[in-house]
C-alpha cells in the first residue's frame, strides 16, 4: 500500500480530512521543516483515538504536534502522518492541593492560575513556552525543578488508541529533559499535579522574577526559536545543580556565530534562533560547530535538548 492509499484508508476509517504534502514550518516554534507525507488535525479525543488506532493498523509512523517547541523537523519533511493537536475546552480543575489540567493548556497559564491560588510547586515554570503535555513529555524544568517531580497521575492515549490511566509516575521513566514519551508514541490527555500550600504574594513575586529573567535573556514571542538548544551538563558533585551549557558556549564565542539564518541569540549562548529563512541543515551545522568548539576547549560533549525528527542531511560540516 503506497502513501496515497494509506491516506485514503485513514480518511475512510476515521472520517477525518487527510492532506498530503503539508509544510510543517508553521507548526514549530522554529518555523523550520519540510512537508509531511500525510497530515491531519484532530479537535477531540475520539478523533485522536480513531486516528492513532487506524495509523497503528497501517504500521504508519506518527508525529504528534502540540505547541511545536523544542522541535526541529528535517528539511525533507516527515515520511509518515503528522497530527496537529487542537483540543479545545481543556480546563484547570483545582481540588485543594492537587490540580488536574488538560494537556493542551499552555504551561504558563497553569502556573499563573496556581500562583494566584496560593498553590506552590510549579512556579519555577512561570513564562515557560509550550503546553502542559509537552512539558511533561520532555520533563521540562528550570531553576532546579521539573514537571515530573510534581506529577501525581495522568491519562495517556497510547499508540494503539487505548486510553491508559497512569497512577504511578514511575511509568514515565522521568530523567533530565527526558521521559518515556521521548521514545514512545503516546499522547497525554490530562495530568494531575500534587502541590503544597504557599503564600500567594511570595509565589507571585517568584513567578514575576522568573518571567523577568526570561524576558531579559530569552527571545520575545516574535522571534523564531526552539528555546534552550543543548542540555545542561551533569553536576561536578552530587547534590549540586547541573552546570549551564550556556556558560561554556559563552566562552567559545557562541554569540557571534551563525550558519545561514540559523544564529545564536545575542543575549543567551544556548538559544538558537531562525533569523528569517534558516533550514534544518543550517541548524544542525551550527549545532555541530558549537559541539566541536566546546569539546576542543573543555573536553565536554554537549547533547541537544531540541528533538530532531526526520532524515538528516548527508553532509555536515
Amino acid at each position: 500500500m503506497d502513501i496515497f492509499q494509506m491516506g485514503n484508508a485513514l480518511a475512510q476509517n476515521t472520517g477525518l480530512r487527510i492532506e498530503h504534502g503539508v509544510s510543517l514550518k508553521k507548526y514549530t516554534s522554529l518555523h523550520i521543516g519540510g512537508p509531511a507525507a500525510l497530515f491531519a488535525t484532530v479537535h477531540t479525543l475520539p478523533q485522536a483515538q480513531a486516528l492513532l488506532s487506524a495509523a497503528h493498523e497501517l504500521s504508519l509512523p506518527v508525529l504528534l504536534l502540540g505547541g511545536g517547541t523544542n522541535l526541529l523537523i528535517s528539511d525533507e519533511g516527515y515520511e509518515g502522518l503528522a497530527v496537529s493537536l487542537r483540543f479545545a475546552g481543556c480546563a484547570i480543575a483545582d481540588d485543594g492541593l492537587s490540580v488536574t489540567v488538560g494537556a493542551s493548556v499552555p504551561a504558563a497559564a497553569l502556573v499563573d492560575h496556581l500562583v494566584h491560588a496560593g498553590r506552590q510547586g510549579l512556579e519555577f515554570a512561570a513564562g515557560l513556552p509550550g503546553t502542559v503535555g509537552g512539558a511533561i513529555a520532555g520533563n521540562a524544568g528550570c531553576f532546579g525543578s521539573s514537571f515530573g517531580e510534581h506529577l501525581q497521575r495522568a491519562t495517556v492515549l497510547d499508540a494503539q488508541g487505548n486510553l491508559l490511566e497512569i497512577t504511578d509516575p514511575a511509568w514515565f521513566r522521568f530523567a533530565y529533559r527526558h521521559s518515556r514519551l521521548s521514545e514512545e508514541l503516546a499522547l497525554i490527555v490530562d495530568a494531575t499535579f500534587q502541590l503544597q500550600d504557599g503564600d500567594t504574594a511570595e509565589l507571585c513575586q517568584t513567578a514575576q522574577s522568573h518571567c523577568h529573567t526570561r524576558r531579559t535573556k530569552h527571545p520575545g514571542k516574535h522571534i523564531r526559536t526552539a528555546g534552550s538548544y543543548f542540555k545542561n551538563l551533569p553536576p561536578k558533585n552530587p547534590g549540586e545543580w547541573r552546570r549551564p551549557a550556556g556558560a561554556l558556549l559563552d566562552q567559545v564565542g557562541a554569540k557571534q556565530l551563525h550558519v545561514g539564518d540559523a544564529a545564536v541569540f545575542e543575549k543567551h549562548a544556548n538559544i538558537f534562533i531562525n533569523r528569517q529563512n534558516a533550514s534544518a541543515k543550517d541548524v544542525l551545522q551550527l549545532e555541530a560547530l558549537l559541539q566541536a568548539r566546546v569539546y576542543d576547549a573543555f573536553g565536554e560533549r554537549l547533547e541537544p535538548e531540541v528533538r530532531f525528527v526526520g532524515r538528516r542531511p548527508h553532509h555536515r560540516r
